[in-house]
């Protein structure tokens, strides 16, 4: 089973440049993680919160310009909306991905949106990768603390070269 890729928090906004630390480097890490996986046809994942940065509207509806989902592509791609702590919570996400496929992790709001959802995949039984340099915090030092905490809880943090969307052939902890 090919991984599925969960975008987390990516508006406009929050990777706008200079408005987190590397913005630039971590958008393009991204559009590397979205080219791969779309060339694989792997499962992507837009994921936004609904009353944050990223919200406006029904998923797939109109955006506000700079408030819209960063790296929207094709129109099949699901974006879902959640409610809470983290992007399982009610959204209809757990029902995209199917049981016991890895998550491949990348997003804004490193200490928020991404650590809480890497933790939530971990708790539903997923494999869960979480990709250096492909996600972000507006806190300095955030993202590598970030990574030290979900390594500690069990999620494989990888470079984003070794990142494969090929059927069962996830990153190793590399």
């Amino acid at each position: 089973m090919a991984p599925v890729l969960l975008l987390i928090d990516l508006s406009k906004n929050l990777l706008a440049p200079g408005a987190v630390p590397d913005a630039a480097k971590v958008s393009a890490v991204i559009e590397g993680l979205l080219t791969r996986a779309r060339s694989a046809g792997a499962l992507v994942i837009h994921a936004r919160p609904a009353d944050g940065p990223g919200a406006a509207g029904p998923p797939g509806g109109p955006e506000e310009p700079g408030r819209g989902t960063l790296h929207r592509g094709p129109v099949d791609e699901p974006v879902v909306e959640w409610e809470g702590p983290h992007a399982f919570a009610g959204s209809g996400l757990a029902g995209l991905i199917p049981v016991g496929a890895e998550i491949i992790v990348a997003g804004a709001e490193s200490e928020e949106g991404v650590r809480a959802t890497a933790l939530a995949a971990l708790d539903r039984g997923h494999r869960v990768v979480l990709v250096r340099g492909a996600h972000a915090s507006h806190r300095a030092g955030m993202a590598r603390e970030t990574e030290a905490t979900l390594r500690a809880a069990g999620v494989v943090v990888v470079a984003p070269e070794s990142v494969t969307f090929e059927g069962g052939g996830g990153p190793s902890d590399r």
